[in-house]
């Protein structure tokens, strides 16, 4: 467990991370993707196949952003996200399934990965702490539900039950293995490298750790930790071969505590890393290498104007350019958690979930957009 980068690496990996030239971006259309609105949806992961389609997972049948309700839930895109089908249940428990994860492996296998809790507890024991001052009247009707769906099981079953799960499918997303369970988990799930194997930049709820799967994801051997908080990960296989990870991270700065997104990077397989670097105030982010080796991180803007934000690496993650913003009009900080995915036209398509405004049962969106040169 080595958390000191060599001299090499500090050579790689600057100390400051200077912005590049500014990058134009045109979007040509934003909508709704989400087809049921009797239901609170968030935080998606979008994977493009081998073959162009989409793959969208989520978690679904929900009523607020904490609730007893969360499932697990899939829709597919077979013609660039113009058209998406309706959700199937992919998983289902008997607590709250949250922020899913997507990747096709070089394989052609589909893997999923979810968490699940009984956090909504706090709220539901403290109301005051966030429903009444968003539900209101709505609040007591709504608590006598979710304690007959709590008081279904025992509290020694929910604990039971907590943990992080992953899924495979290896004809296309038809049927799908059981879950199983895995030792963290990131929102957006673990991602490919060059080799065949499977990196994945976790969080255990106590340290950030690298696993990496040499066997399509079935078990995981742990790399190292990493020198960043156990919070919401994602990474990347830079064209050059290092591995990129960012991190929501959290500061204290005197008043309080600010977020934003920090990021490590690793020239050694994930063995080793370079110290901790601010990229972005906006969080959590999710990466993508492009089909010119250059890497995409997006993410959300949580303050006003609220919306989609990104930045643009020419250098493999070492400096990122100045901030582009995808949209600025959503109605206010429930909404975030964007992936993003290459056409086969080089444009490209970004997925998120948002609460609309005075509507607290949030949809998934999605913005077409591309890169001006």
């Amino acid at each position: 467990m080595r958390f000191l980068p060599s001299i090499l690496m500090l050579m790689s990996v600057p100390l400051m991370l200077h912005a590049q030239a500014p990058v134009k971006v045109k979007v040509s259309e934003v909508r709704t993707i989400s087809q049921l609105p009797q239901f609170y949806h968030g935080w998606p992961t979008m994977t493009r196949c081998a073959n162009g389609t989409l793959v969208v997972v989520y978690s679904g049948g929900r009523e607020f952003h904490v609730c007893p309700y969360g499932r697990q839930e899939m829709i597919t895109s077979r013609d660039e996200g113009r058209t998406w089908t309706l959700p199937r249940v992919l998983a289902d428990s008997a607590i709250d399934d949250r922020d899913s994860g997507v990747v096709e492996t070089s394989k052609g296998t589909l893997i999923a990965t979810m968490f699940n809790s009984f956090a909504y507890q706090i709220h539901m024991n403290a109301p005051e702490r966030l429903l009444k001052g968003t539900f209101g009247a709505e609040t007591e009707a709504m608590l006598r539900r979710w304690h007959v769906m709590d008081e279904a099981t025992t509290q020694a079953q929910k604990v039971a039950e907590t943990g992080y799960w992953m899924m495979r499918s290896t004809d296309a997303g038809v049927n799908w293995s059981p879950r199983y369970r895995v030792p963290g988990y990131s929102p957006h799930g673990p991602v490919n490298l060059k080799d065949g194997r499977l990196f994945y930049a976790t969080s255990n709820g106590k340290k950030a750790v690298a696993y990496v799967s040499d066997d399509d994801g079935v078990t995981w051997k742990m790399l190292s930790e990493m020198p960043v908080r156990a919070g919401e990960l994602h990474a990347v296989e830079a064209a050059d071969g290092a591995i990129v990870v960012q991190v929501r991270d959290k500061i204290a700065n005197g008043k309080g505590t600010v977020q934003n997104t920090a990021q490590i990077v690793s020239t050694d397989g994930g063995k080793t890393w370079s110290e901790k670097q601010k990229v972005a105030d906006g969080f959590p982010s999710h990466l993508l290498r492009l089909g010119d080796g250059r890497l995409l991180m997006t993410y959300a803007w949580r303050q006003e104007p609220f919306g989609i934000r990104g930045k643009i690496s020419g250098d493999h993650g070492r400096t990122w350019s100045e901030e582009f913003v995808l949209t600025k009009d959503a109605a206010g900080w429930d909404l975030g958690y964007p992936s993003s995915v290459e056409l086969a036209d080089g444009g490209l398509l970004t997925v998120w979930y948002e609460a609309p405004k005075e509507v607290h049962k949030a949809v998934l969106k999605e913005a077409c957009w591309r890169l001006e040169r």
